[in-house]
């Protein structure tokens, strides 16, 4: 049976986590450890960074991947309105859009930001999530790519050398260290950590015209070469605090939240521009033992807005719902039956921590 973190819910299932003899995720050793971080040295490596980059107003000086969503408005913000940048904000639009996601983005773009919609074939895009969510269950293996080769294929079209992403999802929520005292990371990392190595696999899979697929593909090494880019997150830079984001991109950048919880947890105010992340994160709860519920129940904790007892009460609540209300769209999207979606479902799931039921995955573990 999996181990708890003995301060959050972080599980040992969880790639790349890691316990401390207190039996603290390194999630949470972090999180004390920022606590005493110098967080003034970390914002001059942000002001030399930023004035390498920064332009004499005749062209973009980094660009923010944003999505209409707290983090991304969040950092937009900061970067033009707090430290004189122009940035350049990109969204890649997601498979399966939601009217609330779309309203946020236009909500965010009339705030006052140069903005460019990037919407690769979606021939393409829906052969590549499909062989994402078969082969490496990822429902939106497509999209994961696109937001960061697309991206950078932006940044070297328009002669931008910075691409500020939100945050470190590795340090800040437990995986690899490997960035935590480095702020720039490059194409290679993207692969092994985000794309969990799965890159040449997947592409190597798609039998679709080469001509479809020039957004998903990442820049050679000569163009890389040619073409040197700084590729980092602002959460080096400054404190992560994914709630103060929130209520800074509701106040500046037109926020809004969905009017109830969000499927599978207990808020309303992150990841609402695609009906895939439902489908994510109930597959990651059956590859894992945990959910989106699970997730943000840690973060609350690891920010002192919660206590323990709280998040085992409100994960035991929403985790591992089953996104029945999107089924319809995900069986038309992925040209599958019930019975093909379940299968797929089914070669995932961890087999040590579920059973099946009447037909769904039940839990053989208690949070706790």
């Amino acid at each position: 049976m999996p181990q708890y973190c003995s301060n959050c819910l972080s599980m040992s299932t969880r790639p790349r986590i890691v316990f401390d003899d207190r039996g603290r995720c390194n999630a949470c050793v972090w999180m004390e450890a920022k606590k005493m971080l110098d967080w003034g040295a970390r914002q001059l490596e942000l002001a030399v960074l930023l004035d390498k980059h920064r332009g004499n107003g005749t062209r973009f000086d980094c660009i923010v991947p944003v999505s209409g969503g707290k983090d991304g408005s969040y950092v937009a913000h900061n970067l033009q309105n707090v430290y004189g940048m122009n940035p350049l904000c990109v969204t890649v639009t997601p498979p399966l859009a939601l009217k609330l996601g779309e309203r946020n983005l236009r909500n965010f773009v009339a705030s006052g930001f140069n903005h460019i919609s990037v919407n690769p074939h979606p021939g393409a895009m829906r052969t590549l999530n499909t062989i994402g969510f078969r082969e490496m269950g990822f429902p939106y293996y497509g999209w994961l790519l696109a937001i960061q080769s697309a991206v950078i294929r932006i940044a070297i079209n328009f002669g931008v050398g910075l691409i500020f992403y939100g945050e470190d999802g590795e340090v800040e929520y437990g995986g690899t260290a490997a960035t935590k005292e480095k702020p720039i990371y490059d194409v290679q990392y993207m692969k092994d950590i985000y794309l969990e190595g799965g890159y040449d696999k997947v592409l190597g899979l798609a039998n679709i015209a080469e001509s479809t697929m020039g957004l998903f593909r990442f820049p050679d090494y000569r163009e890389l070469t040619e073409h040197s880019l700084d590729i980092t997150h602002w959460s080096y830079f400054e404190n992560w605090d994914p709630y103060r984001n929130y209520l800074i991109a509701k106040e500046f950048c037109g926020l809004e939240e969905a009017e109830e919880a969000n499927a599978g947890t207990f808020t309303n105010f992150s990841q609402n521009d695609q009906a895939l992340y439902a489908l994510h994160t109930y597959m990651m709860y059956l590859k894992f033992g945990f959910g989106r519920a699970n997730q943000d129940a840690c973060i609350e904790v690891r920010r002192g807005a919660m206590d323990r007892d709280q998040a085992v009460n409100l994960v035991r609540l929403y985790d591992g719902h089953f996104p029945e209300e999107f089924l319809d769209l995900y069986l038309d999207y992925y040209n599958m039956t019930r019975s093909e979606f379940d299968s797929v479902l089914d070669r995932w799931v961890n087999r040590e921590l579920f059973g099946k039921v009447d037909g769904y995955w039940r839990p053989k573990f208690e949070v706790r």
